[in-house]
């Protein structure tokens, strides 16, 4: 429980392995700081309460990405990025600068956030809509809807979209 009384809403809607990484940094070093935080996880962001993650990326209509490659960075072309395996060339590469620079995995900032009591809540209607079910997903899995979520982001300090 927080004792600096700050609290920060975080509503997560990508499930790529770019996009996992953003809110949970930001809840876990939030929680550090003693800030109270509660995730919403839909649509596609649900797929991180997964208890098997495949977590893949796309650099597909992401013209601005670039790779550190033979000692420069280079930005691959759409054309490119259409191309079969690409994708997972890209998550392979991008796993690889990862462990590389030992950064955490997103299983363990997702451990670590659970661990400092960031409130973990899955959309009811994403889970239903997509057919998945609560079984699929990790331990300490609160699901409820978006009333859920604005009562959290109503009384939040600090309200984050990702």
């Amino acid at each position: 429980m927080s004792t600096n009384g700050k609290s920060m809403s975080i509503i997560v809607t990508k499930g790529t392995l770019d996009w996992a990484y953003p809110p949970f940094i930001l809840a876990t070093t939030a929680a550090a700081m003693d800030v109270k935080v509660s995730m919403f996880f839909t649509f596609y962001g649900l797929a991180l309460l997964k208890k098997n993650l495949n977590l893949q990326i796309s650099p597909l209509g992401k013209p601005d990405m670039e790779m550190p490659m033979m000692g420069m960075h280079m930005k691959m072309p759409n054309l490119v990025a259409m191309l079969p395996g690409v994708n997972a060339a890209s998550t392979a590469m991008m796993k690889n600068l990862i462990a590389k620079k030992g950064v955490a995995s997103i299983e363990d900032l997702r451990q670590t956030a659970l661990d400092v009591d960031v409130e973990f809540i899955g959309c009811q209607m994403t889970l239903d809509l997509f057919e998945m079910k609560k079984s699929d997903m990790i331990d300490g899995v609160k699901l409820a809807g978006a009333a859920t979520y604005m009562e959290n982001a109503l009384k939040s300090d600090i309200n984050l979209y990702i």
